[in-house]
């Protein structure tokens, strides 16, 4: 009684956070782009998808037998590209039947990003205006492919996540889409996905970086600091200097 008591106190509690609040706890998508932008216009992406999603939205044909074997080869040689450097072997998982495979790449610049054949579907930009930055995403027609039945239940969602360098001034994810400050994420429903209704991302931010600025509070607090203990050191000192006590007559 006392377990079950505590664990219905646990459920509550992070039920009352923001997180669950807004249905983003354990939340789990069919398709997600994940990037990781700097504001030079690199990035690194995370793409985390079922393989029937990959088949379905990007037009490949991998076998999605619950019990096939995924050839982890082929899924880096379809993300590698003149534009894109995968960085560690894709991982596989599996959920509700499903085999995911997971994807990690580099790019160099963003704006570049559409010319990868699995990131055709969107175009991307990053332009500077003054001491705004501003991120653009146009999501496209997807390849519609029809995968037969491969278990999904028609409440399966796709995402768009992107980490953001800097404080985000304005953005069009909606007043849940924006996450710990300068994590924004765009959702649809995989059905929408596939029809290809079209999604367009915007955010802007400030010019200087998130850690720059820290860094740079960071290094005017430790000058404050420093000038602090000089200036008590100097009163120390002249403090405890006596001024000497001139001889009497012999």
């Amino acid at each position: 009684m006392r377990i079950g008591a505590a664990l219905a106190l646990l459920a509550a509690l992070l039920c009352a956070a923001p997180a669950c609040s807004r249905g983003d706890f354990f939340r789990q998508h069919e398709y997600e782009e994940e990037i990781f932008l700097s504001l030079d216009g690199s990035a690194t992406v995370y793409v985390n998808s079922s393989i029937a999603a990959l088949n379905a939205l990007r037009g490949t044909s991998f076998d999605t037998g619950e019990s096939a074997q995924v050839d982890r080869d082929a899924i880096r040689q379809l993300f590698t590209s003149p534009i894109t450097t995968v960085t560690r072997t894709p991982s596989l998982s599996r959920r509700a039947g499903r085999r995911f495979v997971h994807v990690r790449l580099d790019v160099a610049q963003i704006d570049r990003l559409g010319q990868a054949p699995p990131f055709s579907w969107s175009s991307y930009r990053l332009t500077r205006d003054g001491a705004l930055v501003t991120f653009t995403q146009h999501v496209g027609a997807s390849a519609g492919k029809d995968v037969g039945d491969v278990g999904w239940t028609g409440t399966e969602t796709v995402s768009f996540r992107a980490h953001l360098p800097s404080t985000v001034i304005y953005h069009n994810a909606g007043p849940e889409g924006l996450r710990r400050g300068n994590i924004l994420v765009w959702e649809q429903s995989l059905a929408g996905r596939l029809k290809g209704e079209p999604l367009d991302l915007e955010a802007r931010m400030e010019s200087q970086s998130i850690l720059s600025r820290t860094l740079l509070l960071f290094g005017a607090t430790a000058i404050v600091v420093a000038a602090m203990f000089a200036a008590i050191i100097w009163w120390v000192s002249k403090k405890g200097a006596r001024p000497s006590t001139p001889l009497g007559p012999p």
